[in-house]
């Protein structure tokens, strides 16, 4: 008997250790340091549940994630869980790097809560749970209520034609601009919102895979956008802004409008003052329709991963209800559970704007075309270059509409030849 006391305490002091010297490693890749802290907090509740373990967080900035993380991939240096963005997906899903988390959710208590929409997205590619959303970016108009009357502009417009009139306005006043463009990283959803809007139309291929990109109202919902830098309605240096920078060009009164996610809202509202601006539906084209970009990040789990079933309890942890809600309260998305919608959080006339896109059945969400494995690439290297190209006049919108559609026909041609 002693003896299989001392034998049974030694398995178990062993068995102790080796789970004292588990180390997890989570990359962040949709980084701001509220974020970071957010997702340290709800780590350290991970880790106080399993003692012992430990989770190693790596922060991407964003504006260098892709190549960052490409790179480490790369080297072999490969993380247990990361942070998906929706545009990365196709790329690793494909590839075979990422493992399914159907079993998972088969088990889960709350795969049933979570919405129809966070399930369906996070089954894109090869109808598989490669990755679980956490929530979903859908942007809507941010307006300068203050510039608005200053210029002389009673409402927010309500179409593009209203969009470029009040953009003029504005620009008008001294040291102000209509529109903070985002001409640097993460700029992609600004140009297919207004290309599609002009065209009346989200269908980004026909039949044949061929791209619509530099079909007519594609073509000149693209021309729009260009013009609109041209004659000076946006600030000249926002060729380069990314997201702090846009956001920044809002809340500090350098231009009257921001389309934007939710996520925007964070940092709008502690530096503005409820009364000082809104957030309407973004304004409809000449169909009277408008395509809102509709994205999402999520976890997912590598499948070099050699602790599977420890990385299941971290995603579980962070997309739980409880971890959930905090971390999309915190970095402004739409939560991935249904009754989020009656958390009083939500209910507040700030988010007044997209629930009436959600609303409209002319305000149509759009997801980009992000099942192709090329579509990372694109997103956040090729559209980037080519449309600051345009913007500066070095190619005519012609040129980078067709450029586009040139690149995103072989894409989809060879997606439709794979099935």
């Amino acid at each position: 008997m002693k003896r299989l006391i001392t034998a049974a305490l030694f398995t178990a002091m062993m068995a102790g250790t080796a789970f004292a010297d588990t180390t997890l490693k989570l990359v962040e890749v949709i980084t701001s340091p509220e974020r970071t802290e957010t997702l340290k907090s709800i780590v350290a509740k991970f880790e106080a549940a399993n003692a012992g373990t430990k989770v190693d967080i790596i922060s991407l900035p964003w504006n260098e994630a892709f190549q960052k993380f490409a790179t480490m991939v790369s080297a072999g240096d490969t993380p247990d869980v990361m942070e998906m963005p929706d545009t990365w997906l196709s790329l690793y899903g494909n590839n075979g790097m990422l493992e399914s988390l159907e079993p998972y959710l088969a088990k889960w208590e709350h795969t049933k809560e979570l919405t129809p929409r966070a399930l369906e997205l996070g089954r894109d590619v090869k109808n598989t749970a490669y990755m679980l959303p956490y929530g979903f970016y859908l942007r809507a108009m941010f307006y300068n209520k203050k510039l608005l009357q200053q210029a002389g502009v009673s409402e927010p417009p309500k179409t593009l034609d209203d969009f470029v009139k009040a953009s003029e306005a504005v620009s008008k006043l001294p040291g102000k601009y209509g529109y903070c463009m985002r001409g640097g990283p993460g700029g992609l959803n600004g140009w297919m919102i207004f290309a599609a809007s002009m065209a009346g139309d989200n269908k980004y291929f026909k039949d044949d895979g061929t791209s619509t990109m530099n079909s007519p109202g594609w073509a000149k919902g693209i021309e729009w956008m260009v013009d609109l830098y041209k004659k000076g309605y946006a600030p000249k240096d926002s060729v380069n802004w990314g997201f702090n920078e846009v956001v920044a060009g809002f809340y500090s009164g350098t231009c009257a409008f921001l389309d934007q996610d939710p996520d925007a809202l964070i940092a709008v509202a502690e530096r503005m003052k409820p009364d000082d601006f809104g957030v309407a539906p973004l304004p409809k084209g000449p169909d009277g329709k408008s395509f809102p970009t509709i994205g999402y990040g999520g976890w997912s789990m590598f499948s070099t991963s050699q602790n599977k079933d420890l990385s299941w309890k971290l995603i579980a942890t962070l997309e739980g209800p409880e971890g959930n809600l905090t971390w999309n309260k915190k970095i402004g998305a739409l939560p991935a559970y249904t009754a989020a919608e009656k958390d009083p959080f939500y209910a507040g006339d700030q988010f007044k704007g997209w629930f009436q896109e959600l609303a409209d059945k002319n305000t149509v969400p759009t997801v980009m075309p992000t099942y192709l494995e090329e579509f990372a690439f694109f997103k956040d290297s090729l559209a980037i270059k080519t449309s600051q190209q345009a913007l500066l006049g070095d190619i005519s919108a012609k040129d980078l509409a067709d450029q586009w559609a040139d690149y995103l026909t072989k894409a989809q041609q060879k997606f439709l030849a794979k099935k």
